[in-house]
């Protein structure tokens, strides 16, 4: 009998650990790290970002067009609202569109961001008002690049570990790339066939890239079983975070300043001839390409913020040395410099974010909170800078020093990041 009670406890207890095994939920698949399909993605999020930040980024030439063509009874100011509130709808869409990224319904955002933006190009080909201009590029091209950008970092980061700086520093290239191509198209196509299908020509390049990333890219984790709040309080409880995204908001404020005002101040205050100053803004875009994927094989190794932080920094310099550029060759090298320091923020600010993040599937509500500080810079930084910018004086300086001063004390805040993180580091260490 004792025999027989040993072995029924020993089989009630081996019966206890086999459902003990079959209760405990799997954990998450193993991140790939690499191979055909995580490259895929890097692909398909590369062409977002081409047809997003590429798009937003190419706003200079619409800026000096509209000035002196459609829009010429409109304040600098008043224009430059239009591409700041596309820009911030980029970003702050992402409070919305990086929960329902998480929730599942990453494909419903892809079809509905693509839709919005090819629309958005083909009505902005008809539009002749400045309300018509700014529905058409403002707020419907703001709204489908916003449903886009946030799933286009969140799906990277969760296919890579180790190599996730490189990945998105690829992905962001996307960015750089389609902000020099789009502005040579319009500047060559505009006088020959029209503004109006000069930006159908851009409707259509970027329907082929969206038809690509529809195709290729695939989420990898499973949508959580319980539903989370789109905005995640112990963001807020986050020092780091907390300070990082005060940081954003003022590096952004500033950093688009230069790029959405260098076509006219090469113009107004050097002389520069009006058909090779529309080239700067690619030749600024274009070294952004290289700021955005060498940084990110610098950062896997030192560290995001680290670079990023450094980043920053030069971008700070070179906008106060901007207002002492008085020739050609000088701007060009700005333009090199400033493009390649730029770059490497906005491709390094994603891994950052989620350098911060306690859990990984909470990346696409973070990088929401975070990107909305982003928008707000975005959307008030350059239409200030426009009130300070005397076109009539050809004087720029006011708005340079402004911007200069808005990356600076980004750089102060992404410092104090820093000195936060490794002090919580040596107490948890001790």
């Amino acid at each position: 009998m004792a025999a027989e009670s040993q072995h029924a406890n020993e089989f009630n207890s081996d019966d206890s650990v086999v459902k003990l095994q079959e209760d405990t939920p799997p954990g998450p698949p193993p991140i790939p790290n690499g191979g055909l399909k995580a490259w895929l993605q890097v692909v398909g999020a590369h062409f977002l970002w081409f047809n997003t930040w590429g798009i937003v980024n190419s706003f200079g030439v619409y800026q000096a067009y509209y000035e002196s063509d459609l829009l010429s009874n409109r304040s600098p100011s008043e224009i430059s609202w239009i591409g700041t509130f596309q820009g911030f709808l980029l970003v702050c869409v992402g409070i919305v569109g990086g929960p329902l990224f998480d929730y599942g319904y990453f494909h419903y955002l892809m079809v509905v961001g693509s839709l919005l933006i090819v629309v958005g190009l083909m009505t902005l080909s008809l539009a002749t008002t400045y309300w018509q201009i700014f529905l058409a590029q403002g707020l419907c091209i703001g709204l489908g690049a916003g449903c886009l950008f946030a799933p286009s970092i969140a799906i990277v980061a969760t296919y890579f570990s180790t190599k996730r700086a490189l990945a998105t520093g690829i992905t962001a290239a996307g960015g750089s790339i389609g902000s020099v191509i789009y502005p040579i198209v319009l500047r060559r196509l505009a006088p020959q066939v029209g503004f109006p299908w000069a930006t159908r020509v851009v409707g259509f390049i970027a329907l082929f890239g969206l038809v690509i990333s529809n195709l290729v890219m695939r989420t990898r984790l499973p949508p959580p079983k319980a539903a989370r709040r789109f905005v995640d309080a112990r963001a807020f409880r986050s020092v780091p975070f907390v300070l990082l995204a005060i940081g954003f908001f003022l590096n952004v404020a500033g950093l688009y300043i230069p790029i959405f005002y260098i076509i006219l101040y090469a113009q107004r205050k050097i002389g520069v001839a009006e058909d090779l100053s529309f080239y700067l803004l690619a030749v600024l875009n274009a070294s952004s390409v290289f700021g955005r994927i060498i940084p990110g094989l610098l950062a896997d190794k030192f560290g995001s913020l680290e670079i990023m932080t450094v980043c920053t920094l030069i971008c700070a310099l070179l906008s106060y040395v901007l207002i002492a550029i008085h020739n050609l060759a000088g701007i060009v090298i700005f333009c090199i410099l400033y493009g390649f320091s730029s770059g490497a923020i906005l491709s390094l600010a994603p891994t950052s974010v989620g350098k911060l993040i306690p859990d990984l599937s909470l990346f696409g509500t973070w990088l929401g909170i975070a990107f909305l500080f982003v928008g707000t810079g975005l959307l008030i930084g350059t239409p200030i800078a426009g009130v300070l910018i005397n076109l009539e004086s050809n004087s720029f300086s006011n708005g340079y020093i402004f911007g200069a001063s808005c990356v600076s004390g980004g750089t102060v805040m992404f410092t104090l990041v820093l000195l936060v993180q490794r002090k919580i580091i040596k107490i948890c260490s001790s």
